[in-house]
């Protein structure tokens, strides 16, 4: 099965410092640098997943257009020579994007999902149903979210709709 790895929202408002700070970011930043190595390693595609905020929908609390906070990761960027990214204002990656062009071009059958936050843009993604043409297994270990109870409730509920990878296991 052809796989690709889908990053989404590994962005500086995630992180301490900015806006949004969630739980356990820098482990989970080295995870998903790690994850980046064994993908080229196995010839897997990387589409990095961006939201930017819709000012224009009202208050945009981080996200906001032409910030840092808004920018992903250095650390991310630095893996790549011309990265794929596809901006997105929804939860769901698949909403009002490219994603799923992309996914054509790139021939996926088999989606990687992994990034922040655990319960909601992950969660969307994974869920979407315009992910249904794809097997969808989301890598645990490369997610979080605001603190460690969400996380685990948000992988429980997944449980029963995606199936579930640790990044050992790529």
């Amino acid at each position: 099965m052809k796989q690709v790895l889908l990053i989404i929202d590994l962005q500086n408002d995630y992180f301490p410092g900015y806006k949004f700070p969630l739980w356990n970011t820098t482990d989970v930043l080295h995870r998903i640098l790690l994850l980046i190595d064994h993908a080229k390693q196995k010839n897997i595609p990387v589409v990095l997943i961006q939201h930017v905020a819709d000012v224009s929908l009202g208050f945009a609390p981080f996200f906001v257009p032409d910030t840092e906070g808004v920018e992903i990761k250095k650390e991310v960027l630095d893996k790549f020579t011309n990265p794929i990214i596809v901006q997105k204002a929804y939860a769901d990656g698949f909403v009002k994007t490219d994603l799923t062009e992309t996914l054509k071009k790139l021939e996926a059958e088999e989606l990687l999902v992994c990034g922040m936050m655990t319960q909601n843009c992950v969660t969307f993604t994974s869920t979407s149903p315009m992910a249904v043409p794809y097997k969808v297994k989301v890598v645990t270990d490369c997610c979080t979210t605001v603190d460690q109870m969400i996380h685990l409730i948000a992988i429980a509920a997944l449980s029963t709709r995606v199936d579930f990878i640790t990044s050992d296991k790529i």
